[in-house]
């Protein structure tokens, strides 16, 4: 199977942004099996290198981005809770699911073995990959492609995750009418070790939009927030 290089500039279309230096496009989506082969064939591969220094640098540009937009979103979480979400945007399957929508999979050059082991969909290949491309758009300076590529990840799995439904309900009413919605614990039930909270989340003018329990206030709160959200679709 032979690679298209011409890909390059149908992935700059998805980006909507048009390289410097395409050169780093390219190098993002060379793995090495790629290069290994074309060494291992031609005796040289002047020019050719593959994507692990980039998928290095891009590691860190996509740790960054996403803590600085989770500490701008959550003023009020504690560090550990933004830990703990920041984990579940940060890993190889959340990674590999956003990348695979952008397609990436289409766009490696990989080598005769891993593209008959599958490697256009391994998640590992996948997850790499959009790091790589983080990198290379951060070294051609194209820091908003980075952020608004960044902020579609995240705001993906707090989606897919449910951590974000008072964000929502919150953005919703404030277009509305520019007030947030106001949330009431309504009933406490069970012992210390097992409580079960009943939450009620009402707009600014007192009208009831949701109810939601859980085991903890905030989850009750995220439920209450969810079933608001539903209720407006």
């Amino acid at each position: 199977m032979v690679e298209k290089k011409a890909s390059v500039g149908a992935l700059e279309e998805i980006l909507d942004y048009s390289f410097q230096q395409p050169e780093l496009l390219l190098q993002a989506m060379t793995h090495k099996s790629f290069v290994n082969e074309q060494c291992h064939r031609d005796g040289a591969a002047d020019n050719l290198g593959d994507n692990e220094r980039l998928e290095f640098l891009g590691d860190a540009v996509l740790e960054l981005k996403v803590r600085e937009m989770l500490y701008v979103r959550f003023p009020d979480k504690p560090e550990g809770e933004l830990s703990q979400i920041r984990s579940q945007i940060v890993n190889a399957g959340a990674l590999a699911r956003f990348s695979s929508s952008l397609g990436l999979g289409e766009f490696l050059h990989l080598g005769r073995g891993e593209l008959r082991q599958g490697g256009r969909h391994r998640p590992s290949l996948l997850a790499n990959a959009f790091e790589a491309l983080l990198a290379a758009l951060y070294l051609d300076g194209a820091s908003k492609t980075v952020e608004k590529l960044v902020a579609e990840l995240v705001g993906r799995e707090l989606v897919s995750t449910g951590k974000d439904h008072k964000s929502q309900l919150q953005e919703y009413l404030q277009e509305l009418n520019g007030r947030p919605p106001v949330y009431k614990l309504v009933e406490r039930r069970g012992a210390d070790h097992q409580p079960l909270f009943f939450i009620e989340v009402y707009d600014s003018s007192g009208h009831l939009l949701g109810c939601g329990q859980g085991s903890s206030r905030k989850i009750a709160e995220q439920k209450a927030a969810s079933a608001a959200l539903q209720s407006f679709k």
